[in-house]
């Protein structure tokens, strides 16, 4: 195949928020290029998993190889929602533009600024574009002048355009040739590419997504991977259109894949540089990933212990954030505790396991990683989980995770905004107004704070209209200790959770009445505890089913009614001290939400 010439070579990727028509749009320009037949177009065509079209976002971004005029256009679609803003930094680093997609009837959002400040990081090209422009509540007009304004331009600099209708379509692919620069790098150097994603394969290993920045790579030819040092061949090279076409060799400036028979993803590391010579100097890769929420998963049946360890390694493959390690629970047998970006990538995840791997899996509550300073040690002790804390004894002080809080929200909420904030201890910084009606908050807060239900009080309290982003701020003391659930006098671990003293009564009592509504009833009574130490601070019962033991009993003497209401009496005595109640999956997921 006869590689295109560098000079007319365009590689671009979509930023916004969530919901502002990313996916349509990418329908659109494969339409319009002629790169998917209209007999084969569906909606997000894009999007892989059927989870993603089922719940309308982007999870994972998605490169596509489309040509045009004369010119081959390296699309990158992009997820929107802020637990997959490590996807987006990928695909900025892939790429010279960036498409910055606002809705004419949402405006800009908080990951609209976000993802903008990446782009600019990364001193990529910025072609605004004001998506929804047909819709009958479209604010075209102010939207344009607050982009226009955001990036310093001139309001007609702004394309209009409609995902759904096509209108301004072909406007932004001209736009995108034209301002846009050409790939860098020089094909007569020896090989090299960034590795921006990759795949597993059952039948041919890792397959690595790159670009390719400068020399020229052909199939069968030996290639090194200078992070990992593993070395392979590359027995296929190819492009995406959308799904992977092979054409045996690739180009600088080009964005295509390679398969290299890898069997295990830690050789062929996201970031990394794959090269023909192990001289070559690596290529600026990505920062290292934090994972911000932990949880534990089991498998309800301890039996499917193997089975949940390869599901795992499976979505690792596909997905460079998730992080696990074992597990071992005396209430819940083997299993892992996990590392997610947030509440969605981990539901994300359980779904996908559930799904693609026919497992029903127990998920603990959620919780962030705490460092736990003890008495004769200089180092802090990471807790990802409650049970981890050492005794309260050794503890001379826990630092919990913080984070930078931006609200984008009209103004008339900007009083409800800051109350629900800073009653989740929010701290207040700054306020700017992105126009007369719309601010952007800005605030430090505790990730424990917004990792529960934040966010849906947040669209509650601003009537849906507000939108948030957060990045990870350090370290700082916080007085927060374990409470301990009991159920039958019992602790049941994987329901322990890290709160703070000042409102650990409120929460216990808010878990026991939850678990009071959720726990099946049994034979005998069953008391729900919330304990902090050895002091218990909120309690609740189930009363016991009851059997008439005197039902078939007609006339006689009384005492035959009194022996037989004392020997169930008895009974139901002796089955609660030995009686054993089982947690149902849904009463570790009630207490998500507070």
């Amino acid at each position: 195949m006869i590689p295109v010439e560098q000079s007319r070579i365009r590689n671009f990727c979509i930023i916004a928020h969530i919901d502002h028509g990313k996916s349509t749009l990418a329908d659109r320009f494969l339409e319009v290029t002629g790169t998917v037949e209209k007999r084969r177009m569906r909606e997000q065509v894009l999007d892989q998993m059927d989870i993603e079209r089922e719940r309308g976002i982007t999870v994972k971004l998605a490169p596509v190889r489309m040509t045009w005029q004369g010119y081959e256009l390296n699309l990158i679609d992009t997820p929107g929602h802020v637990d997959f803003a490590y996807e987006v930094s990928r695909s900025l680093a892939a790429v010279e533009g960036a498409i910055l997609l606002v809705d004419a009837t949402q405006g800009i959002q908080a990951q609209t600024l976000a993802n903008l400040d990446l782009a600019k990081a990364q001193g990529l090209t910025i072609v605004p574009v004001v998506n929804k422009v047909d819709l009958p509540n479209a604010d075209a007009d102010t939207v344009i002048d607050d982009l226009s304004v955001l990036l310093g331009i001139e309001p007609e600099a702004v394309i209009r355009a409609s995902g759904k209708t096509g209108v301004g379509v072909p406007e932004i692919l001209k736009r995108v040739i034209d301002t846009v620069p050409p790939p860098s790098g020089q094909r007569d150097k020896p090989f090299r590419a960034l590795i921006f994603d990759s795949v597993y394969d059952g039948y041919q290993g890792v397959v690595v997504y790159i670009r390719a920045v400068d020399g020229q790579l052909e199939k069968n030819a030996a290639v090194k991977l200078i992070g990992t040092k593993a070395t392979t061949t590359a027995l296929d090279i190819g492009r995406f259109a959308p799904e992977r076409v092979a054409t045996g060799a690739i180009s600088a400036g080009e964005i295509g894949y390679i398969v290299t028979g890898l069997k295990t993803v830690n050789d062929a590391r996201v970031g990394d540089t794959i090269s023909v010579t192990s001289e070559h100097e690596a290529l600026p890769g990505y920062r290292p990933l934090l994972p911000m929420v932990y949880a534990g998963i089991y498998t309800a049946s301890g039996d499917d212990a193997a089975e949940l360890r390869e599901g795992l390694e499976r979505l690792r493959l596909n997905d460079a954030a998730l992080q696990f390690e074992p597990e071992q629970s005396p209430a819940l047998g083997f299993g892992f505790r996990c590392g997610f970006l947030g509440l969605l990538h981990l539901d994300i995840v359980r779904e996908r396991l559930q799904r693609e791997h026919k497992l029903e899996i127990i998920v603990t509550v959620p919780s962030v990683a705490y460092h736990v300073f003890t008495t004769g040690s200089s180092e802090p002790l990471v807790v990802r989980s409650p049970m981890e804390l050492p005794d309260a004894s050794r503890i001379q002080r826990i630092e919990e995770p913080m984070m930078h809080l931006n609200v984008v929200s009209p103004a008339e909420y900007i009083g409800a905004v800051m109350t629900a904030t800073q009653e989740r201890r929010g701290e207040f910084e700054k306020i700017e107004y992105l126009d007369p009606t719309r601010a952007v908050m800005s605030f430090t807060i505790p990730l424990a704070s917004i990792l529960v239900d934040y966010y849906d009080t947040l669209k509650s309290v601003t009537a849906g209209y507000a939108s948030l982003n957060y990045l990870f701020a350090g370290y700082r003391t916080a007085d927060v200790t374990r409470m301990d659930i009991l159920v039958a006098g019992e602790p049941v671990e994987p329901l322990a959770s890290m709160v703070y003293r000042d409102t650990a009564y409120r929460i216990g009592r808010t878990a026991v009445e939850k678990l009071k509504d959720i726990l099946p009833r049994q034979m005998f009574e069953v008391k729900i505890q919330a304990a902090l130490g050895g002091k218990i601070i909120a309690s609740a019962r189930i009363a016991p089913m009851r059997k008439d033991v005197i039902a078939g009993l007609y006339g006689g003497d009384v005492t035959r009614k009194r022996k037989l209401l004392e020997k169930q009496k008895k009974g139901k005595r002796r089955m609660k001290t030995m009686g054993k109640v089982d947690i149902p999956p849904t009463a570790y997921l009630s207490l998500l939400s507070r």
